[in-house]
């Protein structure tokens, strides 16, 4: 019977992976991610809010979701804590810097660049720039090229 449930999950994970991605956020200021669908199941790692996810499957309760992050690592976290109102940003790459305009003409808005894996959630686009808020209010304008949207 316990093979039987793991089937039907795994088959029921596969349509939903390849039917629909949806777009999802950290609403709240932490948000674990675990190895598999419920609390008891590890802490895989542990995310900030604004980071961005792409959902890629439901546990069978509905209350888990399995995320893709921006290093196509699959993890699962508690429904609750995203939000899909909004869509979010996070830097994929070393040494990003946050501009107070839409152009390398513009300054740099920090003393130092971001690192990888800040996150920020989406105010506007303008061209191939985004304007970024991230937890600490703090606002700029970013190159679409070093960043994950979802």
């Amino acid at each position: 019977m316990k093979t039987g449930r793991t089937l039907i999950f795994v088959c029921f994970l596969f349509i939903v992976c390849s039917s629909t991605l949806d777009a999802l956020c950290v609403k709240v200021k932490e948000a674990n991610l675990r190895t598999g669908p419920g609390t008891n199941y590890e802490i895989g790692w542990t995310v900030y809010r604004y980071m961005p996810f792409e959902k890629v499957g439901v546990s069978l309760s509905g209350n888990w979701y399995a995320v893709k992050d921006v290093d196509n690592t699959v993890l699962w976290v508690y429904r609750n804590l995203l939000t899909s109102k909004y869509r979010c940003v996070v830097v994929n790459t070393e040494g990003v810097n946050v501009r107070t305009g839409p152009g390398l003409h513009y300054e740099k808005r920090f003393d130092k660049p971001m690192e990888k894996y800040y996150s920020a959630r989406v105010l506007k686009r303008k061209g191939s720039w985004i304007k970024i808020i991230d937890e600490d209010k703090d606002t700029g304008w970013i190159h679409k090229d070093y960043v994950w949207v979802r």
